[in-house]
């Protein structure tokens, strides 16, 4: 249960939010002064893993007894 809720969170913000999220990470995970210039696809991207990440919260959450 602890994982979908923290892959449900995590993906709705990488939705809602593609920008900060990645940008926070970048800042977090790198060492220096250095400024990284994305290219035009990343945000897309992060979008689509958000998306993927509340897609597989839910499929976690689902009975596997359960018909459909």
């Amino acid at each position: 249960m602890l994982i979908r809720i923290v892959l449900a969170t995590l993906g709705v913000l990488e939705l809602l939010f593609p920008r900060r999220l990645t940008d926070y990470v970048m800042n977090v995970t790198t060492v220096g002064e250095a400024t990284y210039e994305y290219k035009s696809w990343v945000y897309s991207i992060a979008r689509i893993e958000g998306l993927v990440f509340i897609l597989a919260a839910i499929r976690l959450g689902k009975d596997p007894d359960e018909d459909e």
